[in-house]
């Protein structure tokens, strides 16, 4: 092999252990539950041993009103957190992009929220959201004001509070930390124009952040579908299926009503709309990139 073949294919079989163990940990699992959905499978059979259905998992589900309710309930709920949280933690960056006495703390107290394990967050939301001893009920009652069955008539807003405040903080440290990555030239030019701050903001900085902000989002999004220990905690799904959302099911297809090929077969829902919704933002991305650059060239220009 000659001296410049052997430089070109080096990289490659360094990568080659790498990439190796990631198809057997990727692939192999994913090829599993895909495979494991075409059988009527159930938790007493090896997956060989189950009997082939084809579709027919798929077909069951897709007929099945409590299924479209708990995709209707992932849907609802994914929109509302990632909007709030979105439209929060990225008015709060835009708020606190200045030169603050004690900034540092401030972003510590903003994070303390993600630091928390999920279920400590569901248990301490479900103690104040309690009927009579909650602080939310005690506060309305101390102001003479009639109680709220937080965890009943209005669970499915309840939970999306909760989620809100645990997860804005995470859009806050990185919409700051793509505005302070910001071009001050290009800030700088649009002051000497006479741009407003309001029109600094909706023409030179939320476009530049663009790509930041997608990406950002899209993580939420994919974690907003992947919620569970909170709601588990919570709700318990409840009452009725007002907050059983998918993974809750896909968990409680598998382990109470031990069909493992049909919460394979919603798993493979789930996985086909993440991907999807990847795509698209992926492509918006693009897009909004190349936005950006335009933007940045023609303040160059102006310059």
């Amino acid at each position: 092999m000659s001296r410049s073949m052997a430089n070109r294919f080096t990289p490659y079989m360094f990568m080659a252990p790498a990439a190796v163990i990631m198809a057997i940990a990727l692939l192999y699992p994913l090829g599993y539950m895909v495979w494991g959905s075409f059988r009527d499978w159930n938790p007493s059979q090896t997956i060989g041993e189950a009997e082939f259905v084809g579709l027919k998992n798929y077909i069951t589900l897709w007929n099945d009103p409590n299924f479209r309710e708990s995709l209707g309930v992932t849907l609802r709920f994914a929109f509302f957190v990632v909007t709030f949280e979105m439209v929060i933690g990225v008015g709060l960056a835009l708020l606190l992009d200045r030169d603050i006495r004690g900034m540092s703390v401030l972003r510590t107290m903003f994070i303390l929220p993600m630091m928390i394990a999920p279920v400590v967050v569901g248990l301490m939301w479900r103690y104040m959201y309690h009927p009579t001893v909650g602080t939310f009920n005690r506060f309305l009652d101390g102001w003479g004001l009639p109680k709220i069955d937080w965890l009943g008539q209005h669970a499915l807003g309840s939970v999306i509070i909760a989620d809100i405040w645990q997860w804005t903080p995470f859009i806050f440290i990185l919409s700051l930390a793509a505005l302070q990555s910001l071009p001050r030239s290009a800030l700088e030019a649009a002051r000497i124009d006479g741009a407003t701050p309001w029109q600094q903001i909706i023409h030179i900085k939320l476009p530049l952040m663009m790509p930041v902000l997608i990406v950002t989002g899209l993580l939420r999004l994919i974690d907003a579908f992947k919620v569970l220990e909170v709601i588990l905690v919570m709700t318990e799904g409840g009452p009725g299926l007002s907050t059983e959302i998918l993974a809750l099911r896909i968990s409680r297809t598998a382990t109470e009503f031990r069909e493992l090929g049909v919460a394979a077969a919603m798993s493979n829902y789930l996985l086909m709309l993440l991907l999807l919704l990847t795509v698209t933002m992926f492509g918006f991305t693009r897009w909004q990139e190349a936005r950006a650059a335009r933007i940045r060239a023609a303040v160059e220009e102006d310059a």
